[in-house]
């Protein structure tokens, strides 16, 4: 599984430098926008979004060149929310992925310019792809505008502003982040499946997917603040607990969370396991969602 993931992770690295690199080209006189872009996108990300979006293509047979754009795009938004969610207004974090926040190495403004560009770039890139069809193009950009939007990451993330500090039910915070989590890894599998004949079909299938492997991850992440050092997980240990976020081990206490993330593991296994894909890293990526240490 490390050497698929590694190499999920090289492909889709490899096309965002590409990509991003030709943005510079046009508007010379901003260095230091572009050079902040590079810094906030091409770091030590895990990119588990472009993955999944990589392997449920290969699962049916769609050529990966197809994919590229949309798993490019995929990250983006997910570097974007980062680069926002760490700033003084919301999260206030100093590190992410072991390096200093977009807004500590440059400044808040930088930092909220670079996310803007960042979203914009996403859909640009899957526009302007010319490997894909216009029908594809118009179908991959809403799946992503309505996972990243009001109705999905950015939903998820003003609940979770407005639930701090206060107590919430455990549906309550399923919701939250089936929004903020959920919504962009669910967005990645229907995206990568999206040039199937079979997508109308699976596509009930591959939303439950991803609403249990967005769960797993979200809670393993609440996990992992409580019991990971801040040099593994890359970002301040004990965050959510600092600023008072609702979290699974919180609300469940840490056993319960750990057993509620290994059944939605067991449902997500059994989920792929009806769609009947022939994909051994999907499954191995599930597991790795519950045992990864960052």
């Amino acid at each position: 599984m490390k050497q698929q993931l590694e190499s999920y992770q090289n492909r889709v690295n490899a096309a965002l430098e590409e990509r991003l690199s030709k943005q510079a080209k046009p508007t010379p006189e901003c260095p230091k926008l572009f050079e902040a872009m590079q810094y906030a996108t091409l770091n030590k990300g895990k990119r588990i979004r472009p993955a999944l979006a990589y392997a449920i293509a290969e699962a049916l047979d769609i050529p990966l060149d197809k994919v590229d754009s949309l798993a490019c795009a995929l990250e983006l938004i997910h570097s974007y929310s980062l680069v926002h969610d760490d700033l003084p207004a919301m999260d206030d974090d100093d590190l992410r992925r072991g390096q200093p926040t977009t807004h500590i190495k440059y400044n808040e403004a930088y930092a909220i310019l670079v996310g803007d560009a960042q979203q914009t770039l996403a859909f640009q890139i899957i526009a302007e792809d010319p490997k894909l069809d216009a029908e594809t193009k118009v179908k991959l950009i809403m799946l992503l505008s309505k996972a990243c939007g009001a109705n999905g990451m950015i939903g998820g993330q003003v609940i979770d502003i407005d639930s701090t500090g206060i107590e919430i039910s455990l549906q309550q915070l399923e919701t939250l982040h089936q929004l903020k989590t959920g919504a962009m890894i669910q967005a990645s599998l229907l995206m990568g499946a999206a040039q199937s004949t079979k997508f109308g079909e699976l596509s009930p299938q591959i939303k439950s997917l991803g609403k249990y492997i967005g769960l797993a991850f979200q809670v393993h992440d609440d996990i992992l603040d409580i019991e990971a050092d801040s040099e593994t997980l890359g970002k301040p240990q004990g965050s959510d607990l600092e600023l008072n976020k609702s979290t699974y081990p919180k609300l469940l206490g840490l056993n319960e969370a750990k057993d509620y993330r290994d059944q939605l593991i067991t449902k997500a296994k059994s989920t792929l396991k009806e769609m009947k894909l022939e994909s051994k890293f999907l499954i191995e990526l599930i597991d790795y969602i519950g045992n990864r240490h960052y």
